[in-house]
């Protein structure tokens, strides 16, 4: 693990400030995607796929799609094991129960009514850890543990916004070179 902690990897460390300090959880998703593809075979995996669906169900529950946040939060608890996330500085066992928890409270919701959003925090028992977030939150000139505005125009819409030109652009390169090698195994075949 490299970046701002041998022991904490810079990416998480910048998950865990956007989730507690902005309440960014689309940036999270963005931070945390990135880091766990860019390390094949890493140990914490799991861990790393189960915080960022945390996160994601948490946009999509602030946005009103309790369905949605149902479904990642389960995914979730399917991945997030109590050691792993002692291992990452956070109380394994608070994380995995208040995750619970909130799945527990959208499961009792009515489906025509979304319960109140409110923000979820994790538990961060790593005393270092918890240094290294207040840090970086000062240097950016946030505050640990803000709430968020639940109608922010900015993060309930924010899948929306984002500048979606190079993935498209990828997909295209991607779909072209497949009908490329199509035709030359049509021309080879004949």
């Amino acid at each position: 693990m490299t970046g701002v902690h041998a022991k904490y990897p810079e990416a998480y460390v910048a998950f865990l400030v956007e989730f507690h300090a902005t309440r960014d959880y689309f940036e999270c998703h963005e931070i945390m995607e990135e880091h766990w593809k860019s390390h094949p075979g890493d140990p914490f995996t799991d861990a790393w796929i189960g915080l960022l669906q945390v996160a994601v169900a948490l946009y999509h529950e602030r946005r009103g799609n309790v369905e949605g946040a149902r479904k990642l939060l389960t995914a979730a608890l399917g991945r997030l094991r109590e050691s792993d996330l002692d291992r990452l500085g956070l109380d394994g066992r608070d994380t995995i129960e208040r995750v619970r928890r909130r799945l527990e409270r959208l499961e009792a919701a009515k489906p025509e009514e979304a319960p109140a959003y409110a923000d979820l925090d994790l538990p961060v028992r790593d005393p270092e850890l918890k240094r290294l977030c207040t840090e970086k939150c000062a240097a950016l000139g946030l505050v640990w543990g803000a709430p968020s505005d639940p109608a922010a125009d900015a993060l309930l819409h924010k899948h929306a916004r984002r500048d979606r030109t190079a993935v498209v652009e990828a997909r295209l390169a991607a779909w072209r070179l497949r009908q490329e090698r199509r035709r030359e195994n049509g021309a080879s075949d004949g």
